[in-house]
């Protein structure tokens, strides 16, 4: 058996070095910002070199930028791997509220990310055509969901993909983007473990709610 060429065992190198590097600039950025990030630091961290860093990724920059393309990816590889179509529309769309719940919880770092980058208006996410081209499967996932509910009766309220995405994000994300400012002015961590299981019922029976049209103004007008 012959062993592999010595060019493929370099590449698997250089590509087990720029995961590591991705890996440590990602933390570095979720905690000090594209601005306060230090690529120095990142190198120091690495037990590498600032030079070496920019040879895989030619500046600080496209560093972050590679850095936010790989938390994308990510999500969307969680999104595509969400089983919930054999389900009955609600206990579909409450199901994916809570999945989203649990990812945005696990992976706070995304979130920080995120808010980052919108504090710059997503100028550096325009850049990259990796996330451009990424689409957004779960949207598609919720058309489903939503046009099954329509079908069956079970949702009368005419709804969005893109706003029911919007609805559960929004929820899921400010519990972790807000905790320290929601903390100080009102005494509670929101991410405590003891608010946990509640709060991910919440988000579920929000969106279920909505849907279902419970709550509804008594005078507000229903579907056409």
């Amino acid at each position: 058996m012959t062993s592999p060429p010595a060019t493929s065992e370099r590449q698997r190198d250089a590509d087990r070095t720029k995961a590591e590097i991705l890996e440590v600039a990602q933390r570095e950025f979720a905690r000090y910002g594209y601005a306060g990030a230090r690529v120095d630091e990142i190198a120091a961290r690495m037990r590498t070199t600032k030079r070496m860093i920019y040879y895989y990724f030619g500046s600080k920059e496209r560093l972050y930028v590679a850095v936010l393309e790989k938390a994308y990816a990510e999500v969307r590889e969680v999104e595509r791997t969400v089983d919930v179509e054999h389900l009955a529309p609600v206990e579909a769309i409450r199901t994916l509220a809570e999945l989203t719940f649990d990812h945005h919880d696990a992976h706070r770092e995304f979130i920080q990310l995120v808010a980052i980058e919108n504090i710059h208006q997503a100028e550096h996410i325009r850049k990259s055509e990796v996330l451009g081209n990424l689409g957004t499967p779960v949207l598609d996932l919720i058309s489903r969901i939503l046009d099954a509910g329509q079908e069956s009766g079970d949702f009368v309220t005419e709804a969005d993909a893109i706003d029911v995405h919007m609805m559960i994000s929004a929820f899921c994300f400010f519990r972790v983007a807000n905790q320290h400012t929601f903390g100080a002015l009102f005494g509670r961590d929101m991410t405590a473990a003891e608010h946990r299981a509640r709060q991910r019922r919440m988000v579920g029976e929000m969106v279920v709610g909505y849907l279902c049209g419970r709550g509804a103004a008594p005078n507000a007008p229903g579907p056409a």
